[in-house]
């Protein structure tokens, strides 16, 4: 095995999609995306974004006229390449956990597609952070996974995050909208706004949607790297297989 299968056989599964040529990396795609903007008000607003990414939400945000935006991410050549593509934006390298903001700093938060990844503790520990850095009254949007329906089987729900897991080589923990409130409740966030869609990451439609003349770039890829394709078709027919079970949600809270 070359060192490009071995690097496309390890990587998580979002940095995949990002090295074939995708951007829109959200499991609800552009649609809930700009959802979730829309219910936040973010003209005139100071806004937080953590892990920006690739900078298609970024980019979006910045559209609606914010007052300041500030992005969080961890990863030095994301910072880097947000820096030179948002101009004089501000990025900070630093952690969804603890940012390094001070208290009470900005009207909105928003985060996307990373709550889901992330074990029970540090959940927490972000939606906490998100509570610190926002002015009392400020709002949080969140664009993450969940599992459908409020009652799924515990035994479901477990094989579902196994295969998840196994597919896109992170632990995904995504919680039903009844956990995802619980969660951000317990933070002091009141739920104003919630919007369920279907996952619809790889999923012909969404993928044209989004992606729009990208996908003959995502196409072609696909078509020389093997060894990609091979994984893409895995994590389409994970998805597909837990369709009943697995969805995109949209939340946006208050805090009190």
């Amino acid at each position: 095995m070359n060192k490009r299968a071995r690097d496309i056989d390890h990587l998580q599964g979002h940095w995949l999609l990002a090295k074939l040529g995708k951007k829109v990396l959200r499991p609800g795609g552009v649609a809930l995306s700009q959802w979730m903007l829309n219910q936040l008000n973010l003209k005139n607003k100071d806004v937080v974004e953590l892990a920006p990414g690739l900078g298609v939400t970024a980019k979006s945000i910045l559209l609606h006229g914010p007052r300041t935006y500030t992005g969080i991410d961890e990863d030095e050549n994301a910072v880097a390449q947000l820096r030179q593509q948002l101009g004089g934006a501000r990025i900070v390298c630093g952690s969804a956990a603890a940012t390094g903001l001070d208290d009470a700093v900005c009207d909105v938060v928003v985060g996307e597609a990373m709550l889901s990844m992330q074990s029970e503790t540090i959940k927490n520990s972000i939606v906490s952070e998100a509570a610190r850095i926002l002015r009392p009254g400020g709002h949080y949007g969140i664009h993450e996974l969940a599992l459908v329906p409020n009652d799924v089987d515990d035994k479901v729900a477990e094989e579902l995050k196994k295969n998840l897991a196994r597919s896109i080589r992170v632990n995904a923990r995504p919680l039903t909208e009844m956990e995802w409130a619980a969660l951000l409740e317990q933070h002091g966030f009141v739920l104003e706004s919630i919007k369920v869609a279907p996952m619809g990451l790889l999923h012909p439609r969404q993928l044209i949607a989004d992606e729009k003349l990208r996908v003959f770039k995502i196409v072609f890829n696909l078509i020389r790297w093997p060894n990609a394709r091979k994984r893409v078709v895995n994590m389409r027919r994970v998805f597909r297989d837990n369709s009943k079970n697995l969805s995109a949600i949209g939340i946006v809270a208050r805090k009190l």
